[in-house]
């Protein structure tokens, strides 16, 4: 039993870790930037909301309450708050892992990496799936409109 568990140990080399290290410095860049752009949003959305409310006039009606506007930021940033998120840890525990040559640190980044990618990779699903449910509304809206 315990060949079987050798012969499955994979080992990483110094060349590897330094990809590794590389890849951990660009992702640490690129999830501070997106904290900082989501921070720029809830700022823009509660700006929006603040502005529209401030400046309400009855000529002016929207046809959309101001507090959907605080609404659907909040829930833009929610939602772009945890790519973000595991982005984040996965450099931070891959920053331990290869620093400290500690391979549950390891383990944990990659699970962070492969958390950061399931979620985007159901985010897509779901806008193509809302764009295709469009699509076919849009294509019996005009079909019904050329009925007329």
């Amino acid at each position: 039993m315990e060949n079987i568990q050798d012969e499955s140990k994979i080992e990483i080399g110094p060349e590897a870790l330094k990809n590794l290290d590389v890849i951990r410095k660009w992702t640490t860049f690129l999830s501070v930037l997106g904290f900082i752009l989501l921070g720029l949003i809830i700022v823009a959305g509660l700006a929006t909301s603040l502005f529209l409310t401030t400046f309400k006039s009855q000529q002016a009606n929207l046809g959309v309450p101001e507090w959907l506007m605080i609404v659907v930021f909040i829930a833009i940033g929610i939602l772009y708050f945890f790519p973000i998120f595991f982005l984040f840890r996965f450099s931070r525990n891959t920053r331990d892992g290869v620093q400290n040559r500690d391979p549950r640190k390891l383990a944990k980044g990659f699970r962070n990496l492969r958390l950061y990618f399931a979620y985007l990779g159901i985010m897509v699903i779901l806008v193509l799936t809302v764009y295709f449910m469009l699509l076919i509304f849009a294509g019996a809206s005009i079909s019904f409109l050329k009925g007329m």
